[in-house]
């Protein structure tokens, strides 16, 4: 790793450190006011982290939740990032140890970094994946221990503070739109996600909805890998 290297990864990441920093307080705070603090902060963004399910699982060990009901709820919850392995085992490939890291710091502001940067210099790209991880997940747990901190001091109405991770989604969801001028995929996901919420219900939809959108994308890479080329 060498600083022109370091320098990259971080330019790359500052608007997800803008996100992840406030999003991060607001799970500290929402931790700190159900009565764990720094250090539960700090344990679950480093060892969990996992963004929405942070959020979720506030409530469930709040509410006491059992094992398996946790454990269900979080299959549920990050079974997308199941779709998101798949198409980077042949970016990763070769990474060696650090490929370990590269699956438990996957999330999708990062998956949206990995693949929209294309890397020319092969025998840095591995190098390259793991900072951008590494920050991306620093800036989470920065965020999470500040928010505990801030919640120790100051009283908050925590009442739609897990709402923030959903917009955050719907933030990175423009900004894609806006950056590229093939939104076939971008329409796929859309519809394939209202379809599974009618038919599954709200619940329900997450896995059906990534299957339709990886059939769409699978039986379509050809045409949409063509249309980015063109660009």
């Amino acid at each position: 790793m060498n600083c022109k290297l370091f320098k990259r990864a971080l330019t790359k990441t500052l608007p997800v450190m803008a996100g992840y920093i406030v999003l991060g307080i607001a799970f500290g705070i929402l931790l700190k006011v159900n009565g764990y603090g720094p250090i539960y902060a700090f344990c679950m963004s480093a060892f969990i982290y996992a963004g929405s399910m942070q959020f979720v699982g506030v409530s469930l060990i709040a509410s006491g939740a059992s094992f398996v009901s946790a454990a269900i709820t979080t299959l549920l919850v990050n079974a997308r990032h199941l779709f998101y392995g798949i198409s980077l085992v042949d970016r990763y490939k070769g990474a060696g140890l650090k490929k370990l890291y590269l699956m438990h710091a996957l999330t999708d502001e990062t998956y949206s970094l990995v693949c929209s940067d294309v890397f020319s210099e092969d025998k840095n790209a591995h190098s390259y994946y793991f900072l951008i991880s590494l920050l991306n997940h620093l800036y989470w747990i920065t965020g999470s221990i500040i928010g505990s901190f801030i919640g120790s001091v100051i009283k908050f109405d925590t009442n739609g503070i897990d709402f923030s991770m959903t917009a955050l989604f719907v933030t990175i969801f423009v900004e894609q739109w806006k950056s590229v001028k093939n939104h076939k995929s971008a329409i796929a996901g859309v519809f394939s996600t209202i379809v599974s919420l009618i038919l599954f219900g709200r619940d329900n939809f997450l896995i059906p909805s990534m299957v339709l959108i990886i059939i769409f994308l699978s039986l379509n890479r050809k045409k949409l890998e063509k249309g980015d080329n063109n660009e």
